[in-house]
Formats: C-alpha cells, sequence, structure tokens
C-alpha cells in the first residue's frame, strides 16, 4: 500500500512540475506579447509626432542603422501579417495599429486565463498531495502502534 502511495505522490509531483513549466512558458508569451505591445506604443507615437522632413534612424538589421528623411508623413507602410504589408493614410495606420493592440490585448487576456487555470489546477494538485501525505503518516504511525501492541503481548 505505501508503495503505492508513493507512486502517486511521484506522479502527482511530475504533473505538478510540467504545470509550472507550462505556466512559465505561458508567462513569457505574455511578456512577448506585451513587448510587441509597447513597440506598436512607439510607432503609433512615432507616426503622430514625425513631420514630413524630419530625420529618423532606420534600422537596417544587426544592430545597424541609417540615418533617412521622411519623404511623407501621410502615408504610412503598416504591416498586415503573414509578411504582407499595406500603405495607408496616417490616420488609417494609426487606427490599424490600436487594431492590433486590442488583438494583442484579446491574446494577453486569453493567455493569463489559461495561466490562472493552470494555476487553479496546480494548487487542487498540492492539496492533494498533502492529504496523501497525512494519510500515508497516519497510517505509519497506525502500523508503528500496532508492532508496539504486537512486541508488548
Amino acid at each position: 500500500m505505501m508503495g503505492g502511495g508513493q507512486q502517486q505522490l511521484q506522479q502527482l509531483s511530475q504533473e505538478l512540475q510540467a504545470i509550472e513549466q507550462e505556466i512559465e512558458e505561458l508567462e513569457g508569451d505574455v511578456s512577448d506579447l506585451q513587448q510587441e505591445k509597447s513597440e506598436i506604443d512607439e510607432a503609433i507615437e512615432a507616426i503622430e509626432t514625425l513631420e514630413t522632413g524630419s530625420t529618423v534612424q532606420v534600422p537596417l538589421g544587426g544592430g545597424a542603422y541609417l540615418r533617412a528623411d521622411v519623404q511623407d508623413i501621410d502615408e504610412v507602410i503598416v504591416g498586415l501579417g503573414g509578411d504582407y504589408a499595406a500603405e495607408q493614410e496616417q490616420d488609417d495606420a494609426i487606427e490599424a495599429l490600436r487594431l492590433k493592440q486590442d488583438s494583442i490585448d484579446e491574446r494577453i487576456a486569453a493567455v493569463q486565463g489559461e495561466i490562472s487555470d493552470l494555476e487553479d489546477e496546480s494548487s487542487e494538485l498540492e492539496q492533494q498531495a498533502q492529504q496523501m501525505q497525512q494519510q500515508m503518516q497516519q497510517q505509519q504511525m497506525q502500523q508503528m502502534q500496532q508492532m508496539q501492541e504486537d512486541d508488548d503481548e
């Protein structure tokens, strides 16, 4: 009986570790989404504040930048997803970016809901593990008492 209890505790422990790992991965996803949202905020701010003729630094990749003059702030190229982009007027570009942010907010809320569900499941498993440990300790104490009584006879 004790061996089976130990095996169940081991299984619960493994399930708890898997849940904790999944929670960490989901929290990383939330962090990535929040970073993406922050970058969109910066893009919106830039679109709202830059003027035609402004000098900007354009990232080339690998940490390299090039200075460039903004030819026409009224037309902004916005990524649509799936490696597609479209040229849009300034206000439409801002609206498209805000819609992206709304979508990101929805994804963040969904992932946080998953995290909450996993935390609830983890709490339930921890309670089960504690109950099993208490039962095993009680059984051990009863066995020890039984052995003492047998020795006394």
